[in-house]
Parts: C-alpha cells; sequence; structure tokens
C-alpha cells in the first residue's frame, strides 16, 4: 500500500511544544514519532517556515530544529503561479476569511502536490465543515483528487486500524 501524503500545517509543529495543552501535545509527538518512522511522505511549505520564523525565542529555535529531525518535501510558494491561482479562488470562494492568506496558501500548496491529507489544528479555519466542504467542493470543481483535512488523532486513529 502506498504511503499517505501529509501536508504539515504551522499548528502542528507548534503543538509540539505547547505546554498548556499536554492532551494535543502529546497527540502530536505520537504523529511525530510515525513521521520519523516513515509512516508517511510528508509535505511542509515556506509558509510553515515564515510563520515560525515569526516565534519568539526560544520556541522559534526549537521549532525550526525540530523539522530537521523528519523528512519532507518542502513545497516554495512564493513565485509559484499555480498556487496563487488556487489561493485565489479559495478566496473567491469565501472559504476562509479574506485576512487568512497563510491559511489559504497552505490549502493551495497542499492541493498543488496532490497530497491526500492536511494535517491541523486550527479548527478555527481549517478542521471545520465550511473549510473541508469548500475544499472538497473546489478540488471536484477543477477536476482534482480530493484532500482530507484532519487534525493529528485522526490519523493516529488511522494508524491503529491499519494494524
Amino acid at each position: 500500500m502506498r504511503k499517505k501524503k501529509i501536508y504539515l500545517d504551522t499548528s502542528v509543529i507548534s503543538y509540539l511544544r505547547q505546554d498548556d495543552t499536554p492532551v494535543q501535545m502529546a497527540e502530536t509527538q505520537q504523529l511525530w514519532d510515525l513521521i520519523k518512522l516513515g509512516e508517511y511522505d510528508v509535505f511542509i511549505s515556506d509558509v510553515m517556515i515564515t510563520e515560525l520564523s515569526n516565534c519568539i525565542e526560544p520556541k522559534r529555535s526549537e521549532l525550526l530544529a525540530l523539522i530537521n529531525d523528519i523528512e519532507y518535501t518542502l513545497i516554495e510558494v512564493d513565485g509559484n503561479e499555480e498556487i496563487a491561482l488556487l489561493e485565489k479562488e479559495i478566496k473567491s470562494l469565501s472559504i476562509l476569511p479574506a485576512k487568512k492568506i497563510f491559511d489559504r496558501l497552505h490549502i493551495a500548496a497542499a492541493i498543488y502536490c496532490s497530497c491526500n491529507i492536511i494535517v491541523s489544528w486550527n479548527f478555527g479555519h481549517m478542521v471545520n465543515v465550511k473549510t473541508i466542504d469548500g475544499v472538497r467542493i473546489l478540488c471536484l470543481s477543477n477536476n482534482i483528487s480530493p484532500i482530507d483535512i484532519y487534525s493529528p488523532p485522526v490519523l493516529l486513529e488511522r494508524s491503529i486500524s491499519d494494524d
């Protein structure tokens, strides 16, 4: 069976050091361990790097260093016309608020790379019915394979059920 292609948004790596939410931090660490074992083909974008670079120290350095613990494909968003067009379409469909450009770019990058799943802890803008349905409609109307949007615990459930 082929590995699932997953796109990690910034919230996933951020929760590796989210001491005020120990349950989510532990679930994220369990997913991170699976990623380190090579269970998934992982994609991240330079949008994540930009967002992490805006964190205060020492969290910034810790999170940027954690990325080096995994194998991933880096998606260069800046200057990519196809991703820019997808982002504009996401905006025009009002899937996400106008000011949430990084979230739209995460979704556009994941679609561009034909990922199967976007992994996020962002329930406000990513892991919710409106966004999931909107992204599904966008993909279907553009003849693109649909992409799922899950929180880390859902992938842990998939891993357990695959055994």
